[in-house]
């Protein structure tokens, strides 16, 4: 079944060449399994890479970008749809309305930003979309630590990673979207404590 997948990703220009080819295989073998995409709107490094080989590939794309951020980020006029949000609360809740799962690659804090509250709130049962961190080079294994540390100092459930998926390859990562994954059964637990 075709999915409206969300793609978080860098848009900086200083990274390393590779990130980018990530994100253009990403939007091609999206494209080739008959998805579409929805992204930050962009055209620059990563967001760009993405949307670019994903419409390459014959698949429907939309931006979702605040309007501060149109000028400064140069926005992606040749996405199938440009949606411009208020601010970056609206940006993030639409691109979720809008997504049947989520791709989050390599990128700054934003990125971070984006993949915490989705992750949040599969953990919390608030939704039972896909979620999988697509890192063939190592970007997040220092996260990865973090988040295993955190687990085992209580601060958060071991079934954090259980609402996600994590791997270095792009086809595994589509095989990981694709999957029916069950929802997660938040207990009293989860949201007596300010700390997932």
């Amino acid at each position: 079944m075709p999915l409206a997948v969300c793609v978080f990703c860098a848009s900086s220009s200083k990274i390393d060449k590779r990130h980018v080819e990530l994100a253009a295989e990403a939007g091609a073998e999206l494209a080739r399994r008959g998805h579409s995409l929805v992204s930050g709107g962009a055209q620059v490094s990563c967001m760009g890479a993405v949307a670019r080989a994903a419409r390459a590939g014959g698949a429907r794309t939309v931006g979702v970008i605040p309007e501060a951020l149109v000028s400064v980020e140069i926005s992606d006029e040749a996405n199938d749809e440009l949606v411009i949000t208020s601010d970056m609360r609206s940006r993030k809740g639409e691109m979720d309305r809008r997504s049947d799962a989520f791709l989050v690659l390599p990128g700054g804090i934003g990125t971070l930003e984006e993949l915490f509250e989705i992750w949040t709130a599969r953990v919390l049962g608030l939704h039972d979309k896909p979620l999988v961190i697509l890192d063939p080079t190592g970007v997040y294994d220092p996260l990865r630590e973090l988040m295993t540390g955190l687990a085992d100092q209580g601060f958060a459930r071991a079934k954090i990673f259980d609402a996600v998926g994590w791997t270095a390859s792009v086809p595994e990562a589509f095989d990981l979207l694709e999957r029916s994954q069950p929802r997660i059964e938040a207990t009293p637990e989860d949201y007596a404590e300010a700390e997932l």
